[in-house]
């Protein structure tokens, strides 16, 4: 898994891959640019091209990842599962949020005044799934 944060106007994300209890990589680059739309996975890295796919109307297979996503001027939380298929939820771009294993210390931490960044390092703290390098991404929304 891992621990994305959003908060004014800024995602961050850790870049830890996992493979059972083994860490995999801490650099891995998990946001992913198609056609301008910029997706920022958490799950399976196996699944993360079937979501971008069912986000484009592709088939929606039912895989392991979420991710937020960046498009038409806002944030989006975006999935597939079995009794939905693709679906995606905007933002409310005003709030802080947060998904993954971590989200929970993510979104205490950021409830207490961190940053998105300062969140997803909190999370490292105790999720050990989120680790490594976090990158972040402004977002700018349209008015």
């Amino acid at each position: 898994m891992t621990t994305i944060a959003y908060k004014d106007g800024i995602i961050a994300y850790d870049g830890r891959i996992t493979r059972s209890h083994q860490i995999v990589y801490d650099d891995f680059d998990k946001c992913l640019d198609r056609d301008g739309v910029k997706f920022v996975c958490s799950g399976s890295t196996a699944d993360f091209e079937g979501l971008i796919s069912a986000y484009f109307g592709g088939e929606a297979p039912n895989c392991s990842a979420v991710a937020l996503v960046v498009a038409d001027g806002g944030v989006w939380h975006s999935a597939v599962d079995e009794n939905s298929g693709f679906w995606k939820a905007p933002l409310i771009m005003d709030r802080p949020y947060a998904i993954g294993s971590g989200s929970e210390y993510a979104l205490t931490a950021m409830d207490m005044g961190a940053s998105a960044y300062q969140a997803v390092e909190m999370a490292m703290k105790r999720d050990s799934c989120t680790g490594g390098k976090i990158r972040t991404l402004t977002v700018k929304a349209q008015s």
